[in-house]
Parts: C-alpha cells; structure tokens; sequence
C-alpha cells in the first residue's frame, strides 16, 4: 500500500529524498522494506527511483503491544506519544539535510490520498500543514469516521484543563477522561467544500504534516515530555504557534487512513458471519423444499394428480346421476294421488271397456235396426252416454284438486 503511493507520486520522483526508521520490530519489516526499495530504485521508468534514500534502524523500547486497544488506549498514550516524539526527532536529525525545502511526515497506514498531494499542501505556502484524515468503515457501523483528532484549536476549557494538572501531564484528544471541547479539524469535514479551505490549529495530527524545513532548523521539534501539556506532534503545533510560525489545516482536504478494527468489531463480525452462515444455509434449504414441491406438482403421476383427477370423476358421476334422478316431489304426488284414489276410479278402466262395448253394441243394433227404428231414438242413447261421459270426468278433477290439499 505505501509503496504504491511511492510509485503514483506527482511530484518528481528525483527531487525527494525517502528516510525510514524501524524500531522495535520483530518480523520481517526490514528485509521487505530494502527489497522494495530496491525494486522500486531499479525500476525501467526512469522517473520511478527517487534520490537518496535512507533506512535507520534503532530501538527505543516499545514495552506497547502493537494491537489496536494496546496502541490506542489511554492508559498507554501518555508514554506512548514520548516514545514516539523520540523516534521523530532521532530520524529527523540523521536525515534532514541542508538543501532540504519541506519535510513530509506520512504514516505506513495511510489508505487513500490524492496522488498530488505535495504540489497541494506546498501551494498553501505556510509553516505547517495539515489535511483532514478520515477513515471507511463498514456498512454496519456507518461507512466512514472522524480519524485524526489531534488537529485542533484550542479551547478555554482546555485551557482549564491543563492548569489542573500536573507539569508531566499529557492530554490526550479522543477520550473521555479529558474533556477539552476543542473544535476538531475532522468534525468540520464538508465532502463537498472547498479542498483549499484553510483553518488556523493549534495541535496537528501526525499521520500526514507537511511542513518548511526551517521550522526545524530554529529549533521546532516533536517533544517528548509535557509542552504546554502535550507531547509529540500536537505539542509540535503548540511549539510552532509559540515560535510564530503558521499552523493551519484544510477542514475539506480529506486523506483516508486504513481501518483496523477492534477486538469488539471483530467479535461483531463473527457474530455476522455466523448469521450470514446460517440465512444462506435456511435459504438453500427453502429452495430445495420449493423445487421438490415444483418437481411433485409438474409430475402427472404424483397423488396431487391422481387425486384432483378421483376428484373430477366423482363430481361428474354426480351431476349425471342429479340429471337422470326423476323428480322426487312430482313422484310423491302421483303416489298420494294412487293411494287415495276411490275404488270406483281402479275399477274405471273395466266400465269404460263395457261402455265402449255396450257403445259399440249400440252402434252395432243401430246398424242393424237403422231403417227400422226412428233416428231419433238412436241418437238419444248416445247423448245419454255423452251425459254419463261428461259427469264422470267432472268428478275426476275434484278426486285430483281433493289429493293435492291433502298433499
């Protein structure tokens, strides 16, 4: 990551001097720094290698462990912030040289700048300078924040502050047990305001300082015990405002420095995993249970099919045996009708043949009598029968009216 930005620098390569300083350190920090450097000074483009370059090692006694809650916890920051203005000014004195113009302070850890970072903070032209220094975060805890809260102005209540306490104390932004109310460069980010907006501070953060290299040659350094009651780079800016030196920030100029999370996010995280885990593994078994419910339906032969096809069959079974089923009530009255019928009525049929017999007996002696009998004596028998006829089936739907009140 920091030799990328070695390599993207706008700035002519040839024209900068690299120094670094390694201390206390237990891996391989050394021997990947000289082959990087060397890669990078043996590099075909001819603007890639830069001028001299020098590499320090030296131990101070770091007793703090490198971890996150180790490094920024504020038992440790008192000592720790000495410890580090130590090893600033030991580098600085083995390396600055008299034809040096600036001095660029960057920290390994710094993700993202833009690549024309020198020719930006030089174009202010002040003392010292300072951009604002944020870092990503991730989604679940808000995308990005605040980084570098060592880049203030100074406040009456922290000036307060510092006449309670003690001539080797040290304040330390960031943490509850000082309460300074000190306006923070990185709260008055704006992500669309102007990058060359400048804000005069009297503390400066030391992940990324640009500053003239006179300002260290009067005798401007990183102290390593309490100035002003600070120590390291936020008594560097109280010592440069005390020595009338320029110290300014630029609240909109943003550089982004990498996120290392905390034992509590890393146990967040986990706690994340397991339930990314654990939806993926419910989610896949939903899709087999819907796909197998999909294969069963799509299946012809399934007993969702074989059922909705018994189904069918009755229902129609049923609708046949409905149409041809004679009506129920139109059966009851005609039985009504048969039972409570006079006797004479059963017995209807047997006259009726007499009659048509007699009748036909009748038509019959006419026949044979016509010439000798009157004609009007013939037509009278029948006239009678057609009386008879006529009351016999008067009295037939007064039986009939009779059967339908009793029904």
């Amino acid at each position: 990551m920091m030799f990328s930005h070695l390599h993207n620098f706008t700035y002519p390569h040839h024209l900068v001097d690299l120094a670094f300083l390694v201390s206390d350190s237990k891996d391989r920090t050394l021997d990947m720094l000289v082959e990087k450097l060397e890669e990078l000074q043996d590099h075909e483009d001819p603007k890639q290698p830069y001028g001299e370059i020098s590499i320090i090692e030296k131990d101070f006694g770091q007793k703090v462990n490198q971890d996150v809650e180790s490094r920024h916890g504020f038992a440790a920051q008192a000592s720790r912030r000495k410890l580090m203005a130590q090893a600033r000014n030991w580098l600085l004195s083995a390396t600055l040289r008299p034809y040096h113009s600036w001095v660029y302070w960057r920290d390994v850890d710094v993700e993202t700048a833009p690549f024309t970072i020198l020719e930006d903070l030089m174009r202010h032209n002040k003392d010292v300078i300072v951009p604002n220094v944020w870092r990503p975060l991730p989604d679940w805890l808000g995308g990005e924040q605040p980084y570098d809260l060592n880049s203030w102005q100074e406040s009456e209540t922290a000036l307060a502050l510092a006449d309670t306490l003690d001539e080797d104390a040290v304040i330390v932004e960031g943490y509850a047990e000082y309460a300074t109310w000190r306006p923070h460069l990185a709260y008055l980010r704006d992500p669309y305001g102007d990058p060359d907006m400048e804000m005069e501070i009297d503390g400066v953060g030391g992940v990324s300082i640009l500053a003239k290299a006179r300002v260290f040659r009067s005798g401007v350094h990183f102290p390593a015990f309490s100035f002003e009651k600070h120590a390291e780079t936020e008594g560097f800016g109280k010592m440069a405002k005390r020595m009338q030196y320029s110290v300014v920030g630029l609240p909109h100029y943003t550089i982004w420095h990498l996120y290392e999370p905390s034992v509590d996010d890393i146990h967040h995280m986990e706690e994340m995993e397991q339930e990314r885990l654990a939806k993926e593994a419910e989610e896949k078994a939903k899709e087999e249970r819907e796909k197998k419910a999909k294969e069963q339906f799509s299946d012809p032969n399934s007993q969702w099919e074989k059922d909705q096809s018994e189904m069918q069959d009755i229902a129609k079974q049923a609708s046949k045996e409905q149409k041809e089923k004679p009506d129920t009530k139109g059966s009851k009255l005609l039985s009504e009708q048969e039972s409570k019928a006079d006797p004479k009525e059963d017995t209807k049929s047997q006259p009726k043949k007499d009659t048509n017999a007699q009748s036909k007996d009748a038509n019959a002696q006419p026949k044979k009598d016509t010439d000798a009998q009157p004609k009007k004596d013939t037509n009278a028998q029948p006239k009678k029968g057609a009386d008879e006829g006529a009351g016999q089936a008067a009295d037939k739907p007064r039986k009939v009216n009779q059967a339908k009140a009793e029904s």
